[in-house]
């Protein structure tokens, strides 16, 4: 079977990615499969790229999928970049395509879902109202107020020893622009966001955030889009209260939302004890591939 790859032009573009596209069509001009290659534009990952690739089940092992990944790596390649990412479900077909073209495995990550319907809220109310003496939860919804921004940046520290596998991510630099920049961009594609953060009341300073997105109808499921705690303020349970007190206000606010759902890496030990003691349960994995396209630097 004849297969033509067209290049397409993506209108998406983000404050700190831009994406190409492909798409694999047959010999009747039916498309059967495509490719998307984001491209990071932010100064500290700036060498990486990400890769979406599918073709439709009938047409696999046709070479349809290698030639969409041919045209994305050597894009990659033409663009710098030294670091090609792909996530397949652990088992998919996927899965075993990356890993059979020079794909490495560099992360396991698994995939969690806390039903609301099923929460002790007994529980989740007791840990979210338990005091830890020299600390306090403050929240607020969409982007940060002016007077917690410097603070909240410097908090985003949290996230930069969290353990990653051996993903060449490089390091994102967060300042307040670029905070506000991306709270922005969950409201214009009309999702809520939503942030609880512990605040260290010697000083004012927060130390530590969980930030969750949910549907903009407050139906489906909520996603945490990460939870840390700045290293010298570990150990004293703080990831684990600013989580429940999500929990307990999505229920609160939203009785219509399903559940929520969180990703960890699978060598994330902590982070892992406290979504089961939260009630967290495993749904899947999935992993992410890197494909070396130049030596580290």
């Amino acid at each position: 079977m004849s297969i033509r790859i067209t290049p397409l032009i993506d209108p998406e573009h983000r404050p700190s990615s831009r994406r190409l596209a492909w798409l694999a069509s047959d010999s009747a001009g039916s498309p059967v499969g495509s490719a998307f290659l984001r491209l990071f534009t932010k100064p500290g990952q700036d060498h990486l790229a990400e890769l979406e690739l599918h073709v439709h089940p009938a047409e696999r092992r046709t070479g349809t999928g290698s030639r969409l990944l041919d045209a994305a790596v050597r894009a990659a390649r033409e663009d710098g970049r030294r670091a090609l990412l792909a996530q397949a479900e652990a088992g998919s077909p996927g899965d075993g395509f990356l890993a059979a073209r020079g794909f490495r495995r560099a992360l396991t990550l698994t995939y969690a879902r806390l039903a609301l319907a099923d929460v002790d809220l007994a529980m989740i109310t007791e840990l979210a109202g338990r005091p830890h003496p020299g600390y306090r939860l403050s929240t607020w919804d969409g982007v940060v107020p002016d007077e917690l921004a410097e603070t909240f940046v410097a908090s985003r520290r949290a996230m930069d020893d969290m353990p990653m596998g051996e993903v060449d991510y490089g390091r994102v630099t967060w300042d307040v622009d670029r905070v506000r920049a991306a709270a922005r961009a969950v409201a214009e594609r009309g999702d809520l966001l939503h942030t609880v953060v512990a605040v260290d009341e010697s000083d004012g300073a927060i130390v530590g955030f969980s930030e969750l997105v949910v549907p903009g109808d407050g139906t489906g499921d909520g996603r945490h889009y990460g939870t840390g705690v700045l290293p010298e303020y570990r150990g004293h349970g703080l990831g684990r209260w600013m989580k429940a007190e999500v929990i307990r206000q999505a229920r609160e606010r939203y009785p219509q939302l399903g559940g929520l759902l969180t990703d960890t890496a699978e060598d994330n030990r902590h982070m892992r004890a406290v979504n089961d003691a939260l009630g967290y349960t495993p749904t899947h994995q999935t992993i992410e591939y890197q494909l070396d396209l130049a030596p580290r630097r």
